[in-house]
């Protein structure tokens, strides 16, 4: 099976890694909801939640925790959103989790909307919050 998630997932496919470990990869969303808009997929294929491994679900855990205070730290945001969207929802047939930092006034229904609005960036804007984050992660 060719699953999209996994060639993200494991680097075969053009990606900005901003943290990984032997069962997660890290990488910043190609269509961000806002800057810092960041994906967390196991590096096995899992297409569902209740699927993962432990090693991979404490993984995905400790990612979503320390990009959670990495984002918050660096974009200030009023919140920060950490969800995962299943089944018939998941565009890449592989169990994905997105840390998104939010501000007021957003209403969050756009996120998952066709026509929503997202913060457009570039090769270069891209590899410039991947260096922003990667150096705050450093850093702690």
């Amino acid at each position: 099976m060719e699953c999209f998630g996994c060639k993200l997932a494991n680097k075969q496919e053009p990606v900005y890694v901003v943290w990984e470990d032997d069962y997660v990869s890290c990488f910043l969303d190609h269509e961000p909801y806002n800057e810092g808009h960041i994906l967390i997929l196991p590096k096995k294929h899992v297409r569902y939640f209740d699927e993962l491994d432990e090693n991979s679900g404490n993984s995905i855990m400790k990612a979503a925790k320390l990009l959670s205070k990495v984002v918050k730290e660096l974009f200030n945001p009023d919140g920060i959103i950490i969800c995962q969207n299943g089944g018939s929802f998941d565009e890449l047939t592989h169990f994905h989790m997105h840390v998104v930092p939010r501000y007021e006034g957003q209403n969050f229904a756009d996120f998952y909307s066709e026509e929503s609005e997202q913060v457009v960036v570039d090769e270069f804007g891209l590899s410039n919050t991947k260096r922003k984050i990667i150096n705050a992660i450093n850093s702690i």
